[in-house]
């Protein structure tokens, strides 16, 4: 396949290339190893890259730009465009006398495919399934999140340059930018991954890329049961939760499963309903006919044409919704939000930032104080009773692993105070050999919640007290 070949003059002339510049033979060649990074964290699947193969790879990639029309690869089928790529490649390894064996040539290859065609050195993580974040911190050094746990990898970039175009090339899919101008950037993938990008003069050290992947099999609530992030009854809990409508919150901190957990939360929302959600950067992954998706808008060049959850959240309620779901309430929107789910948009939902349930109320009166509300605190209280049903609180625990630790309830207010229950509750028992934490679910015992009746009126009231009674109680001590 990387034979011999005859000179790029002798072949016919492919109408995406121009005439090739004379090149002097080269001695270089790529190393065959290369010694093992000293890292404790190191991604073993990646391939050692050294200095030596990056220079090489820069020698050849700037070959190829001078005698191909790059512009014309956009226009051509992948694999076309892959083939016309290798042709060129070939050749350019045979001018330049470069050494390097098969296996060599076919790497080098692809790291150029992925540079022209795809993401560059990121599209062998993004393959990747079981990689949950991918942590670019400038050029030269790249991490991965697995199983919970994140590892130094051998993914490396030209430079710094190199980087910054494949992220203008990411966000510029979604009709946004990122420049020294506007260095900070939310974006996403065409699979829902989400994007953030913050460039220099921000970044000191070069461009900082973090992407959250989204699996390509969507999960469920019964496959977090196997996974030990929930009890069977309890997962039973949650399906009648999001079946009957109620008005739910869930809390956790960064990396906790939140956006996951409301993608199972909202698999059962009968299909027949109209649901709107509002997002910063477009990343629930709902499975029902009737879903129309909302995302918010940076200022242009200008500074001006900015759309704003906010203006989002309140343009949903003359869209006829009958569920409004926010990917993540940070702002002044939680008003807005309240005031639907309290207005006849029963089963709205969302998600914040907040490390116990009871944070979470608090954080959502912060919200609207922060918004320039001039309302009694005991008024806004007062409406996020009336408003919010269920708090879920999930939790990234210290060994890596997500675990759903508090399903609570909503109850009303004693005096000026909020008063909640919860449902059910995750205790940590302790750890095993490996150093993962043991711990078990259990109900508290209550056996009427307060959206009993909501439950009746939807048929759900059996299903219900059959979860609460299989639910395991911890006995008294």
């Amino acid at each position: 396949m990387f034979g011999k070949r005859s000179n790029v003059a002798d072949r016919p002339a492919s109408p995406m290339r121009v005439a090739a510049p004379a090149a002097p033979p080269s001695n270089m060649s790529a190393p065959r190893s290369a010694a093992q990074p000293s890292a404790a964290l190191l991604d073993a699947e990646a391939p050692i890259r050294s200095k030596d193969y990056f220079d090489t790879k820069s020698l050849v990639f700037n070959a190829m730009i001078e005698v191909i029309d790059v512009s014309m690869l956009s226009k051509m089928e992948s694999e076309t465009a892959r083939d016309e790529i290798r042709d060129v490649v070939s050749e350019i390894i045979v001018l330049k006398n470069i050494a390097m064996s098969m296996g060599e040539q076919e790497d080098l290859l692809d790291d150029i495919c992925n540079d022209v065609l795809g993401y560059g050195p990121l599209e062998p993580l993004l393959a990747r399934d079981d990689i949950a974040d991918i942590m670019v911190n400038g050029a030269t050094r790249t991490f991965i999140e697995v199983g919970g746990k994140i590892q130094l990898t051998n993914v490396r970039f030209r430079n710094n340059a190199q980087l910054m175009n494949i992220c203008q090339r990411i966000v510029s899919q979604v009709g946004r930018r990122v420049d020294e101008a506007s260095p900070i950037c939310d974006a996403r993938l065409l699979d829902g991954s989400r994007v953030n990008v913050i460039a220099p003069p921000l970044a000191i050290d070069g461009p900082a890329l973090t992407i959250r992947k989204f699996k390509k099999d969507k999960l469920t609530l019964d496959q977090l049961v196997r996974f030990g992030a929930i009890s069977p009854e309890g997962a039973e809990i949650l399906k009648i939760i999001g079946r009957v409508r109620c008005n739910v919150l869930i809390s956790g901190g960064t990396g906790s499963g939140k956006t996951t957990l409301l993608n199972c939360m909202t698999n059962y929302i009968d299909d027949d309903e109209r649901i709107i959600t509002c997002e910063d950067a477009a990343e629930l992954q709902l499975q029902q006919a009737h879903v129309v998706r909302l995302e918010t808008r940076p200022p242009s060049l200008e500074g001006t044409g900015a759309v704003h959850m906010r203006d989002l959240v309140k343009n949903c309620l003359r869209m006829r919704p009958e569920r409004i779901i926010v990917g993540e309430v940070r702002g002044p929107e939680a008003f807005d939000l309240l005031q639907a789910m309290n207005t006849g948009h029963d089963g709205s939902m969302g998600t914040l930032h907040a490390n116990s349930p009871r944070e979470a109320l608090g954080r959502l009166e912060s919200m609207i104080t922060m918004g320039g509300f001039t309302l009694p605190a005991k008024t806004i209280r007062e409406m996020i009773c009336s408003s919010v049903d269920i708090i879920i609180q999930a939790m990234r625990m210290r060994d890596g692993s997500r675990r759903i630790t508090h399903i609570t309830e909503v109850m009303g207010m004693e005096g000026d105070v909020v008063t909640v229950q919860d449902l059910f509750l995750y205790d940590v028992l302790g750890e095993d050999a490996n150093g993962k934490l043991v711990g078990k679910h259990r109900s508290t015992g209550i056996g009427r919640p307060r959206f009993w009746d909501r439950a009746r009126y939807y048929g759900e009231e059996k299903r219900l007290a059959a979860a609460l009674d299989a639910a395991e109680i911890e006995p008294t001590k």
